[in-house]
């Protein structure tokens, strides 16, 4: 072996390796892995990805299970990560036509709707929709930081009553596999 190749291999084994990407706990969170909410732990029983086709997934929902209760966290992502606890609301429309602009909800709160928009959906572990198909969203807002999520799939809708939270409040923890 000539000097030559032996200073190169030296002078490469001395470069600095580029840095690990970090990982987003936010977006890469999977089914098993532990949340704390507010103080609140959960285990993650379901996850849906929503994504445009041909762009980054924008949108996640973790089905999140404490006990025998299961709630919903949801989190868009835009500039910043939107964080929403969602509690499942019992109801049903027949046609995604017949969404109104306005939902009284039990008479206690009035949501106006924000906007309405189609998705795909990639789905994992005990979730409400299939994988790999398209799934209606209508997103409402109300008073006091409170809004509504409407989800309709193939003539199934799931209602979910949501309060903001802020992303500093939710704490992920991978499981040990």
């Amino acid at each position: 072996m000539s000097i030559f190749k032996r200073v190169s291999d030296i002078w490469k084994s001395n470069k600095a390796e580029p840095p690990a990407r970090e990982a987003n706990p936010f977006e890469e969170t999977a089914v098993g892995d532990i949340v704390n909410v507010d103080l609140e732990e959960y285990v993650v029983s379901g996850k849906a990805v929503y994504f445009d086709r041909g762009f980054a997934p924008h949108r996640f929902a973790y089905y999140l299970r404490n006990g025998k209760h299961i709630s919903c966290l949801l989190i868009e992502k835009g500039r910043t990560y939107e964080c929403f606890l969602c509690e499942f609301v019992e109801g049903s429309l027949d046609d995604p036509n017949d969404v109104p602009t306005r939902l009284d909800v039990g008479g206690e709160m009035t949501y106006e709707l924000e906007h309405y928009r189609t998705d795909m959906v990639r789905s994992e572990g005990n979730t409400d929709f299939r994988s790999n198909d398209e799934v209606m969203v209508w997103r409402y807002f109300g008073a006091e930081d409170k809004y509504f999520f409407l989800q309709w799939q193939d003539g199934k809708y799931v209602a979910m009553e949501a309060t903001r939270t802020p992303a500093g409040l939710i704490k992920f923890m991978k499981s040990a596999k």
